[in-house]
């Protein structure tokens, strides 16, 4: 599937400002969940409204809702988490799942510890969020680790992604719509983005 790359002013602005390394906790936490809703509204573009005849203060009318019982989050221990509120925002009554990962420094590699998902994931849209597309190996076990679980519709949400990641996450799980708010030039020796914006989690919860 093609990737779909937020390309707005707003959104360039509000990167410029995550991209500073002068940039403080409270202000970069704001600005990960602001960028969030944004995602999640490119990826709600082609959800299914349900009819509902209303009252307004005028008169009656015929007008449509999400069910967004149908809908579950799953957040990438521990970045992810960092997305959440931006989506909570505008579908307060979606369902929560958690996924734990963490990278091994030395074989790059995905690790996870632990793992909680809404039952009848199979009747769900699941939408995966983690700050970070960087080799794509935390994003790609997930999704397979949703797919063995009986999920059938993946999104994933990022704000930066690195061409490699999304390689290979094509690569693997090419059923899977991608939506970022921008796709930087590459990864490093060490697997972080060029230019990125460091580590989102320490950033997130002002842990370095």
């Amino acid at each position: 599937m093609e990737v779909i790359e937020l390309n707005h002013p707003l959104v360039t602005h509000k990167l410029t400002i995550l991209r500073n390394k002068k940039t403080g906790t409270k202000e970069f936490r704001e600005i990960i969940s602001e960028l969030s809703t944004i995602l999640c509204y490119e990826a709600m573009k082609d959800a299914q409204l349900e009819e509902k005849e209303i009252e307004t203060p005028i008169c009656k009318m015929k007008g449509k809702n999400l069910n967004e019982d149908k809908y579950a989050f799953i957040p990438i221990l521990r970045a992810g988490t960092g997305m959440l509120d931006g989506l909570i925002r505008v579908m307060p009554n979606a369902k929560i799942g958690h996924i734990g990962m963490y990278r091994n420094e030395e074989t790059l590699k995905p690790v996870k510890y632990y793992y909680k998902t809404p039952k009848d994931l199979e009747n769900r849209e699941v939408i995966v969020l983690d700050p970070m597309l960087a080799t794509g190996g935390s994003g790609i076990d997930t999704i397979t680790t949703l797919k063995e679980s009986g999920a059938k519709s993946i999104k994933f949400l990022c704000i930066i992604a690195a061409p490699e990641g999304i390689k290979n996450m094509q690569k693997i799980h090419p059923d899977v719509q991608i939506y970022t708010a921008a796709i930087d030039e590459k990864l490093n020796e060490n697997g972080y983005i060029v230019p990125g914006l460091g580590d989102a989690g320490d950033r997130i919860f002002g842990t370095k």
